[in-house]
């Protein structure tokens, strides 16, 4: 019961306080370190011939989780096989995750850049009427001191 209080309380969390774009992306490099060493390491219990070290199992997993794959180590079993495309959709997911954190980074920019330039215009569209109509109170004063016996616009005339 521990347990699912405690997964309640982080998911609680999350949607109160949704991740920054930089802490996602923070998340999903970390797992792809993860998953490039556990695959890497996991390479070389399931096909020690071809990947005679973790090491040549770790630099497969990055060939693979970056998408460049030279093909100097491939997995030849169904088990390995099986690992690669997890890796290989943890690449794709890593390439998408951060195009979308860059794509996102500048719509937010533009979006700022937007609103300023409109709240700049709305101030300046206010200032103006603000103007029109101090000018309108001018004239109006001007014309009362000019013509004290008419009756002013709104009052009965007979």
């Amino acid at each position: 019961m521990s347990r699912q209080n405690l997964l309640e309380r982080r998911i609680d969390r999350y949607l109160r306080n949704p991740a920054s774009i930089r802490g996602a992306m923070g998340v999903i490099v970390m797992a792809t370190v993860v998953v490039v060493v556990a695959a890497g390491t996991l390479m070389r219990v399931i096909d020690h011939r071809d990947y005679a070290s973790i090491w040549i199992g770790m630099w497969w997993a990055v060939q693979t989780v970056t998408t460049v794959g030279y093909g100097d180590v491939t997995p030849k079993n169904p088990g390995g096989r099986l690992v690669a495309t997890l890796v290989m959709l943890e690449g794709t997911a890593l390439l998408a995750i951060v195009t979308a954190a860059i794509t996102s980074t500048f719509i937010e920019r533009a979006r700022r850049e937007r609103n300023a330039r409109t709240d700049e215009s709305a101030a300046g569209i206010e200032h103006r009427f603000d103007e029109l109509d101090r000018r309108l109170d001018e004239i109006s004063n001007q014309l009362r001191m000019r013509m004290p016996d008419e009756p002013e616009s709104g009052e009965d005339v007979g």
